[in-house]
């Protein structure tokens, strides 16, 4: 029998630890599923209490938005560790959510954002909300987000990404 452990991925470790000290995404349950030098993948599951339209069971927009902005974020915290090793978080300037169609009710969504070019104070991205199949995509995502450097984290939060990257 052959020893198949999954190699650690420092880029998901990072993403894990930041997903996870931010509150709303404890609220919606998001999930890191996957990460890389200039991409994230992030998941939300389908619940009840996420629901917009009672009769249908379709989630609410805001959530989807919300699944969009951290994944997003998420993908820019990729590529700023992957150009110069540095942790550091990048508020969102402007995010721009076209939705194409409803999310299917009881099924959850992902979404994959890559972020495409980054510069001394701005990272571009741009990505999609799918659910079973990213070419059938529920919402297509751009946006920008700016670097505000490594200064304004707290030396616990720094310690937090830290640890992620290092699988602790």
């Amino acid at each position: 029998m052959t020893d198949k452990t999954e190699s650690f991925n420092p880029y998901k470790g990072l993403i894990q630890a930041f997903v996870g000290q931010l509150t709303h995404c404890k609220h919606l349950n998001l999930q890191v599923e996957d990460a890389g030098e200039n991409y994230a993948v992030l998941s939300l599951p389908y619940h009840q209490a996420l629901v917009g339209y009672p009769e249908t069971g379709v989630l609410h927009g805001g959530v989807i938005t919300t699944l969009m902005d951290t994944t997003s974020g998420s993908a820019v915290v990729c590529a700023c560790y992957s150009s110069d090793g540095h942790c550091e978080l990048s508020p969102t300037l402007d995010l721009r959510v076209d939705y194409m169609k409803s999310a299917e009710p009881h099924l959850p969504v992902y979404g994959r954002v890559e972020c495409h070019k980054i510069t001394k104070n701005i990272a571009f991205v741009r990505g999609v909300a799918y659910q079973e199949d990213p070419q059938h995509p529920i919402a297509n995502v751009v946006g920008s987000f700016m670097r505000i450097g490594t200064d304004v984290l707290t030396d616990e939060f720094k310690q937090v990404l830290e640890d992620g990257v290092n699988g602790v």
